[in-house]
């Protein structure tokens, strides 16, 4: 049954009980990227499943990575009320009244549904089509996409390597790479970096947010005591998929991965979605077709090449005159060929104000005006190094709309 809620878009975090654990190690990258990508995570048995005025109640044993926002898939029921099969697929979680239980919104009729039912925190859908030694090859599963891949190396420490392809015949060989050796400080299989967790703080805090054709992730480097709501939060958000096309006859190539061109945590400007300083964000060719690999600026609509919320266009947040927070889309544009957006980025929203450092990372705002309905999450960035604990003079945030539809 089709939810009552979108489930297009899913959040995903390492608060989730039983969430993949993103260390320095090896492999942890593509662990992680499989669960939320492809498999999703934490099945669990359910214990009762009861409907009463249209609000569905979820109850289990011991811990579930069920959190509001967050996406579960049910299966396995068998009995109930008229339409019972129906409860069976996504849904999207309401409320968690306890450690126990979730709530979600649906349309079946009150009373008790039953068989032997589970749920498990629902993948985006994504693909994987090739795969090696701590490798993966992964692309959107939507036919109206431009089905790029994305190549993760992840035999590394502390890093990973990745590349965009527009096409692949097995993990190690492909064609039209993005980034280009060239635009990757000489990298033979181009691409470029993400940073995965430091030695002595781990595992690391991640946000992932996504949908069935383009998926962000915020990666904590650094986190004391291993907790998301104290010390080093400060990270990144990066990603990879397809952008929003702004041609009326589409745009074949608008799909965009973001990366670092080296090691570590020194670019924390670099192939990230909350800044335009520096053109790291590439797409596979122009919208013509014509040509490879180009770098790309995310821009807000307010212009500016400052870091989300260290943006001071509008102000301070809060606005003295209205005590608001000011948003703006953001677009991206291929730096060669001048400053006209090419695309919009889903789901992101800009804070062309000062001030917002401060505030709690992965905090949950409730959107107003145009953007009432939805949940956005507040992600803690900067313009500087990831070890050092956030405060409005040395960080931003950038808002992603946990609710949905972006497309």
């Amino acid at each position: 049954m089709t939810s009552l809620v979108d489930t297009s878009v899913k959040l995903y975090t390492s608060e989730m009980a039983n969430a993949p654990a993103l260390t320095n190690a090896n492999g942890t990258l593509v662990a992680l990227l499989d669960a939320v990508l492809k498999d999703g995570f934490d099945t669990k048995a359910i214990t009762s499943l009861v409907v009463a005025s249209g609000v569905a109640t979820l109850t289990w044993s011991g811990a579930h990575a069920a959190i509001p926002n967050a996406v579960i898939f049910l299966a396995g029921v068998t009995g109930g009320p008229t339409g019972f099969a129906d409860m069976n697929g996504e849904q999207k979680v309401q409320t968690k009244p306890n450690a126990t239980s979730c709530t979600f919104l649906t349309a079946l009729p009150d009373g008790a549904y039953t068989g032997t039912i589970t749920s498990k925190i629902a993948p985006l859908g994504w693909e994987k089509p090739f795969s090696g030694t701590n490798k993966a090859a992964y692309r959107s599963a939507d036919l109206a996409g431009t089905r790029m891949y994305l190549r993760v190396d992840d035999n590394y420490t502390a890093n990973a390597r990745l590349v965009g392809m527009e096409t692949m015949s097995d993990i190690d060989t492909g064609t039209g790479r993005f980034p280009t050796s060239s635009q990757s400080a000489l990298l033979a299989e181009g691409g470029g970096w993400w940073v995965k967790a430091e030695a002595s703080v781990q595992p690391a805090s991640w946000v992932i947010v996504g949908d069935g054709r383009v998926f962000f992730i915020h990666i904590s480097p650094y986190v004391a005591n291993g907790s998301s709501f104290n010390g080093y939060v400060l990270g990144s958000l990066r990603g990879f998929g397809d952008m929003i096309s702004l041609r009326p006859g589409g745009d074949a190539y608008a799909c965009a991965l973001g990366v670092q061109p080296g090691t570590g945590t020194g670019f924390p400007t670099y192939g990230c979605f909350e800044s335009a300083a520096n053109a790291q964000l590439f797409m596979p060719r122009d919208w013509t077709g014509v040509g490879s690999s180009l770098g790309n600026n995310s821009v807000p609509y307010t212009g500016g090449t400052a870091v989300s919320g260290m943006d001071s266009t509008l102000g301070v947040f809060p606005s003295r005159v209205d005590g608001s927070m000011r948003l703006s889309r953001r677009y991206l544009n291929t730096s060669p060929f001048g400053q006209e957006p090419r695309c919009d980025v889903p789901g992101l929203l800009s804070v062309p104000q000062i001030g917002l450092g401060g505030l709690q990372h992965k905090a949950i705002y409730a959107g107003t005006g145009t953007l009432s309905g939805r949940n956005l999450i507040g992600l803690i960035v900067s313009n500087s190094g990831a070890s050092t604990v956030p405060s409005p003079s040395n960080s931003g945030m950038i808002l992603v709309d946990v609710t949905g539809p972006w497309r």
